[in-house]
């Protein structure tokens, strides 16, 4: 996978379906972006939970396009897709076999039940140990067979688990694999792993088994040829333990520890996990999710280690993103809203900086600089604000960080300043060639400061939270140096030549 900024979409929020997303990535995001992570454009796209509960994982929803889509944008871009492997749709062609022929299903082992697990029934401490990103337990009465069942849904009641260690749920996983690698998909994001294993007497989350699932999953796919992202969120350590052993892993932790940073001019807690965290990172700021923070949070293990952000600091971000946001986070967050998380705030991270373009831009800066690839998704990457009108339409409250653009309204995004500086920044990161060598992280409680070099090519980045400045500097493949003080100069005087790879400076 090429080491260059990637663009995270739904396949119809850039336009009406996958044609308009591959005009809009080779036209609006040319040059800014060496992949695109599609986010489910199975059938159906728009069900429950946002595409994340597919009828059919094999099959794009032919409202939106065709394989022959997927192929056309991965001759030109890394396309990363998603493998949903905790569960599937309950409308689901298995499922419903399931629930019409119970025991004598040939689907019968591939959906976890609460007898499954629980096979001489469960204490309430049992119970209660469960972990679960929402609040209540995750069985859902259902009709199997003719009889009622608890039917383990860790999710929605849309969302019916899979039992991944079951004959026909390695086959159906292995069908998906087959089925991305015929189209082109470069890596794979494993959706909701962190749920895939359920054992009784334990939080169902991160087991021992779970790395083992992951450890064998990624095989099945690198024999494919594919690449593994895993997405989890969870406690910092555990975080660096699953980077050891998989190709790629979120950096959740930066969003966060970054608006901390940003927010009180007080880096000590950013510098710490930049000392910790895994280069094999894909570094977002944003999601389609919210903005997490138990990725900062102390540990909910026995030993309860502390985390990279102490509670009142945890607290603070959080009053802090509400009372920049106006509210609207607070109102689109918890219990107030459906899809509840317990863990993650729902805003779009322009809003949740207040809309301040240096700050927006620095982030972006120290995001860039980091060791890992940079995943941007396509609210960020057009500075969007909070929709609070789909929200309203649909109660979803992550739909505030969901919006829908119209062609008119990208071309109108773009000619912002705040947008322009941020494709230039993003073209920059992708062709200057020190990003392909090393890379000097130093740190203070106020300064970050990030080298890279390769050969006779450097560029550097120095943040001061404090004093809320940023400076980049560079060399040119013609030996210029470059220094920019002011990030929001960046898309109306420079523009990037990108014959032959190299970023040159050119006044306009």
């Amino acid at each position: 996978m090429r080491n260059q900024v990637q663009l995270i979409a739904y396949a119809e929020r850039l336009g009406s379906d996958l044609s308009d997303t591959v005009r809009t990535v080779r036209t609006v995001f040319a040059g800014a972006c060496g992949g695109v992570h599609l986010l489910p454009f199975f059938e159906p796209f728009d069900g429950a939970d946002a595409g994340f509960d597919p009828i059919d994982h094999t099959r794009v929803d032919p409202r939106l396009g065709s394989w022959d889509d997927v192929r056309a944008l991965a001759s030109t871009h890394d396309v990363v897709a998603d493998v949903i492997v905790n569960h599937v749709s309950k409308q689901s062609r298995q499922f419903r076999d399931f629930c019409e022929h119970g025991a004598g299903s040939d689907y019968a082992d591939m959906f976890l039940t609460f007898d499954t697990v629980f096979p001489r029934g469960a204490t309430a401490r049992d119970l209660t140990a469960i972990y679960r990103p929402r609040p209540g337990l995750p069985f859902t009465t259902m009709r199997i067979g003719g009889e009622s069942r608890l039917v383990w849904t860790t999710f929605t009641t849309d969302q019916v688990d899979i039992d991944v260690a079951s004959e026909p749920g390695r086959l159906y996983l292995g069908q998906i694999l087959d089925r991305l690698a015929a189209s082109g998909v470069r890596l794979v994001r494993l959706d909701a792993v962190g749920y895939a294993i359920k054992k009784a007497g334990s939080s169902c989350f991160m087991e021992p088994e779970t790395f083992d699932f992951i450890d064998e999953f990624a095989a099945e796919a690198h024999a494919r040829g594919l690449e593994v992202l895993v997405e989890v969120h969870s406690y910092y350590r555990r975080q660096i333990e699953i980077a050891a052993r998989v190709d790629w892993v979120y950096d959740f932790a930066l969003p966060p520890l970054v608006l901390h940073a940003l927010t009180t001019g007080d880096a000590e807690p950013l510098g710490r996990w930049l000392d910790a965290r895994p280069a094999n990172a894909i570094t977002v700021l944003d999601t389609h999710d919210g903005i997490g923070v138990v990725d900062v949070g102390s540990s909910d293990a026995a030993d309860g280690g502390p985390g990279l952000l102490t509670p009142s600091q945890i607290a603070s971000l959080v009053e802090g993103i509400h009372a920049r946001t106006g509210g609207q986070s607070r109102s689109a967050t918890g219990s107030g809203s459906a899809n509840v998380d317990i863990y993650q705030v729902n805003s779009t991270y322009y809003s949740a900086l207040g809309c301040d373009d240096w700050a927006y831009l620095a982030a972006r800066c120290l995001q860039f600089f980091l060791p890992g690839v940079p995943q941007v998704y396509y609210v960020g990457a057009l500075a969007g604000t909070n929709d609070m009108e789909l929200f309203a339409r649909t109660g979803v409250g992550r739909d505030i960080n969901r919006h829908h653009y119209t062609r008119d309204e990208i071309a109108r995004r773009v000619e912002e300043p705040v947008v322009a500086s941020l494709l230039a920044l993003m073209r920059f990161r992708n062709e200057h060639p020190a990003f392909a060598g090393r890379a000097k992280i130093e740190h203070s409680p106020e300064h970050v400061a990030i080298d890279w070099w390769k050969a006779d090519h450097w560029a550097r980045m120095r943040l001061d939270t404090r004093a809320r400045r940023v400076r980049l500097s560079w060399l040119t493949a013609h030996g210029d140096l470059v220094e920019v003080d002011d990030l929001l100069s960046l898309g109306a005087t420079l523009q990037w030549d990108r014959v032959g790879g190299s970023a040159q400076r050119v006044d306009v």
